[in-house]
């Protein structure tokens, strides 16, 4: 948020401060959150990068293509497991997941 729009904010009286704060989540859940969002965005990226539509990506895995729209917007019922064997059944590898994981908690420290 623009430096700006926080002061206007917090002078008309309202609360300023993280989706953490708000939604109140402890260190624990906040790093899970970002740890299952990393891993979405790196389902998308691998899927775009080899060109495969979100239907192939499902017939690939077993799975539908809603559900792979679900794990592409780490909707809260897919799970960290689904989109670990989504990426590596798209031929990502465990060190590309190891990378995904570091940048997550570089993001976090920052």
């Amino acid at each position: 948020m623009k430096p700006n729009t926080r002061r206007r904010l917090q002078a008309a009286g309202w609360s300023v401060g993280t989706p953490a704060q708000f939604l109140e989540l402890s260190a624990v859940d906040e790093a899970f959150v970002e740890l299952k969002v990393a891993l979405a965005k790196a389902l998308r990226a691998a899927r775009e990068k080899k060109g495969l539509t979100q239907a192939q990506v499902a017939r690939a895995v077993g799975s539908s293509q809603p559900r792979v729209a679900f794990m592409e917007a780490s909707e809260a019922s897919v799970s960290v497991d689904l989109l670990v064997r989504t990426l590596l059944a798209l031929g990502s590898s465990l060190t590309d997941l190891a990378a995904v994981i570091r940048a997550a908690g570089r993001r976090r420290s920052a």
